[in-house]
């Protein structure tokens, strides 16, 4: 599907559950690197929790926890079962009931959802995310934006990660932007180094913009 087909956000009272930021994308390409890094980010601006999935452990929840994101209270890790994409797209009951739970709990303002691993198919549906975040990496060569899937097509931004390794992969990240363009038409591109902070700034941007224009809530 093109950018301008994609699901738009639902109108929705965010008493029951906080403005949600779903973040996705394939095995490996920094997508709890990027729930760190926001958390560190925003968690002083913002009471924030974070619900991570993984198909048979807690680890990217662990991880979390170990590097200190927020308290442990505001973390929930859900093991998934079977492909992690219906988790976010077919059956949310997990992932929904964790959201509000957690928002209840904790008077949130924004929470954060970590998808499994998976390929290019996956997306979040409209009903738990208000903002989607679809993060690749340069490590699978530049062909990748090419391949499109409703992830790269349709989220409401695209990050390209770990651009510091694209001579070693021999990734050309002019035409990686070139064609991520095409896939997107008019929607959003970033690229990052999540690792090392670079673009970080730039995700929370978008996503501050997103939660203002949602629920007219702004910080400084």
């Amino acid at each position: 599907g093109e950018f301008g087909e994609r699901a738009m956000p639902l109108a929705r009272s965010y008493t029951r559950r906080a403005f949600t930021v779903g973040i996705g994308g394939p095995v490996g390409t920094g997508k709890t690197a990027l729930m760190l890094a926001l958390c560190q980010l925003l968690r002083d601006r913002f009471s924030m929790a974070a619900v991570t999935n993984d198909i048979f452990t807690r680890e990217d929840g662990d991880f979390l926890l170990r590097h200190g994101a927020l308290p442990a209270e505001r973390i929930r890790a859900i093991e998934t079962g079977g492909c992690p994409h219906a988790a976010i797209r077919e059956d949310i009951s997990m992932n929904l009931q964790a959201l509000e739970e957690l928002s209840a709990q904790h008077a949130c303002e924004l929470l954060l959802i970590e998808s499994g691993g998976d390929n290019l198919a996956a997306n979040f549906s409209r009903e738990l995310a208000d903002f989607i975040v679809y993060i690749i990496d340069v490590s699978g060569g530049d062909k990748i934006p090419r391949k499109g899937g409703p992830g790269i097509t349709q989220a409401d931004l695209l990050v390209i990660n770990k651009t510091d390794l694209a001579p070693a992969v021999g990734a050309d990240l002019d035409i990686m932007a070139r064609d991520a363009a095409k896939a997107r038409a008019d929607g959003a591109v970033e690229f990052a180094q999540v690792k090392h902070g670079k673009g970080v700034q730039e995700v929370a941007n978008h996503i501050l913009k997103a939660l203002k224009d949602a629920t007219g809530q702004s910080k400084a």
